[in-house]
């Protein structure tokens, strides 16, 4: 991928996102869950800055499921016998997707608070 027009590479990304859709059931639940989020804090015309954080925190719960489908393809790929050492690999990057899933909610409960609250 090296030295190839940025147009390529986005095609290439975009491909990934896609591939990911088609395999991954927690990327396409995360994904619907994003979609109704962004819907709801436009319903409820929430800041700006709230909004920015909270494309943010979910860019990066994506990105992390992304990651983890990613890694998880490539071991099973490369190594599809069970040992515990691949299972702790795959629980790490789970783990990841758990940690930013707990942040982007805590984004969001922050939001309402801030919003909605006289605190």
């Amino acid at each position: 991928m090296k030295n190839r027009p940025l147009w390529e590479r986005v095609r290439f990304a975009l491909c990934g996102v896609k591939e990911a859709c088609r395999r991954e059931r927690s990327f396409r639940t995360q994904g619907v869950i994003a979609m109704l989020v962004v819907a709801g804090f436009l319903v409820l015309r929430v800041s700006l800055i709230w909004f920015a954080i909270a494309i943010m925190a979910i860019a990066l719960v994506l990105a992390t499921e992304l990651t983890n489908a990613a890694l998880e393809a490539m071991i099973d790929r490369l190594h599809p016998e069970r040992h515990p050492e691949i299972r702790a690999a795959k629980d790490m990057a789970a783990g990841s997707v758990l940690l930013a899933g707990v942040a982007a909610v805590v984004v969001g409960l922050l939001m309402l608070i801030s919003t909605y609250s006289t605190w």
